[in-house]
């Protein structure tokens, strides 16, 4: 009897134990190189194997079904960076993925940490914060700093993408047939990548994560 006591108590604390470790506060992993697919805003894009990536902890301002000031700065800095990179690697810390299936992860452009490069652009407005990440403390002293010298959308200038003061409406051609597939795995077989807001078969409801994209992979 004393025997099996013996057991199930030191079963019990293994047991903890990993309950323990599995509560510890975020560790980043090892760096690994991917190649640019597609860029989607200031803190999106699409990498080779991870697929749609969301910059771990930044957020900057919306670009694609709004606009935001300093949007369109945002993502046409981060997309010229990452086409123009020499080396992309990523680095998990903490859980790998969003509650929308996006990768979770922090993004060295060239052997630097392009968080950081965007908090010092003043191109992040602010930080989702699901946990306790390796680098918060520095990011946070960083956009302080940015604040106090009143870079990019702290310096409160009028952006291009925010002056105009009159919607902006566009003509559209009537000679576009609108193309219609019953859901994305049809719409693939013809356009296996997916397809852009604005080509003929482009449906909303396909556009589930609201990128302005559907049906990508």
């Amino acid at each position: 009897m004393k025997r099996i006591l013996s057991v199930l108590i030191v079963a019990i604390i293994s047991i903890f134990g990993v309950f323990q470790v599995q509560n510890v506060n975020a560790q980043a992993g090892a760096k690994f190189t991917v190649k640019l697919t597609k860029c989607v805003d200031g803190d999106t894009a699409y990498f080779t194997k991870v697929g749609k990536t969301r910059f771990l902890y930044v957020d900057t301002p919306e670009s694609t079904n709004r606009i935001e000031p300093y949007g369109k700065e945002a993502s046409t800095y981060t997309c010229n960076v990452l086409k123009h990179a020499k080396s992309i690697q990523l680095q998990y810390d903490g859980p790998k993925k969003d509650k929308y299936g996006r990768t979770l992860a922090w993004v060295w452009v060239n052997g630097s940490l392009f968080q950081k490069t965007l908090i010092n652009k003043g191109y992040v407005k602010q930080f989702y914060d699901y946990g306790t990440y390796s680098y918060e403390s520095e990011l946070r002293s960083l956009q302080a700093k940015a604040q106090r010298n009143k870079v990019g959308l702290w310096s409160r200038k009028t952006t291009t993408s925010s002056s105009s003061k009159k919607p902006v409406t566009t003509k559209t051609s009537t000679s576009i047939k609108t193309q219609v597939f019953a859901n994305c795995t049809d719409l693939r077989k013809v356009y296996p990548h997916g397809v852009p807001k604005g080509h003929p078969a482009y449906q909303a409801k396909m556009d589930r994560d609201h990128d302005n994209w559907a049906c990508e992979k």
